[in-house]
């Protein structure tokens, strides 16, 4: 499913427009997006926690050569599914 089958779904759903809910899917989108740039985490209760995982730089080795090269730090999200969500995917 992507974006838009997703704006559909909830248009469906909640009886409204397909505009209205491309409107909310996106702002819903971007709030995620702009809470975990402040390095805060999201919790949707019964569905999951969507945050940031941080990994120091560190020294690798290229396997065909053997040199030691660095990897410099990185961010990324992460989700987690809650207890609800997992339980839905278990039947």
């Amino acid at each position: 499913m992507n974006k838009t089958e997703l704006s559909a779904a909830v248009a469906a759903k909640a009886n409204l427009s397909k505009k209205d809910a491309e409107k909310i899917v996106g702002a819903f989108l971007d709030t995620i997006v702009e809470t975990l740039q402040k390095d805060e985490k999201v919790q949707l209760v019964g569905f999951g926690t969507f945050e940031t995982k941080h990994r120091p730089a560190r020294k690798a080795r290229n396997p065909r050569t053997g040199e030691e090269i660095d990897i410099p730090p990185s961010t990324s999200a992460s989700f987690k599914p809650g207890k609800q969500l997992r339980e839905a995917l278990q039947s």
